[in-house]
C-alpha cells in the first residue's frame, strides 16, 4: 500500500467523504468572507432563482438556467483559488502571474456571457412564443 502524501490526509471509506465535505465548507466560507465577486454573483444567482422558476417552461430549460448560474459561481471559485496560489507565490507583479489571473478572469466573464446566452434564448422563447 502507498504511503500517505505529505499534503494528503489518509482518509478512507466514510471519514474520507465527510473530510471532503468539510474542507468544502470551508472553501465556500472562505469564498463568501474574502471573495467580494463571489458574494456578488451569488447574490445575483439567489435573485435570479425565482426570476427562472417563472421563466423556464420545462425541465431542459429549468436545468439550463439553474446550471448556468451554477457554472459562474464554480468558475468564479477556481478563479478565486487560482489568484490566492498567484499570490501566495510572490505578490510581485510578474507576467506569468498577471497572465494566469487574467485567464481566471477570462473564464468568468465567459461564464457570464453563457448565462446571458441562456437566460436570453429562454427569454425570447418565452416571449415569441
Amino acid at each position: 500500500m502507498d504511503e500517505p502524501s505529505i499534503n494528503k490526509p489518509d482518509h478512507r471509506g466514510f471519514t474520507h467523504v465527510w473530510k471532503a465535505v468539510q474542507y468544502s465548507m470551508q472553501g465556500l466560507r472562505a469564498a463568501w468572507r474574502y471573495e467580494e465577486a463571489f458574494r456578488l454573483e451569488l447574490l445575483a444567482c439567489l435573485v435570479m432563482v425565482p426570476f427562472g422558476l417563472w421563466l423556464g417552461r420545462s425541465a431542459v430549460e429549468y436545468a439550463l438556467l439553474f446550471s448556468s448560474l451554477l457554472l459562474v459561481l464554480i468558475v468564479e471559485l477556481v478563479n478565486s483559488a487560482i489568484e490566492a496560489i498567484v499570490d501566495r507565490i510572490s505578490v510581485q507583479q510578474h507576467p506569468l502571474s498577471g497572465r494566469a489571473k487574467d485567464i481566471g478572469s477570462a473564464a468568468v466573464f465567459l461564464s457570464l456571457f453563457y448565462v446571458a446566452l441562456v437566460w436570453g434564448s429562454v427569454l425570447y422563447g418565452r416571449l415569441a412564443g
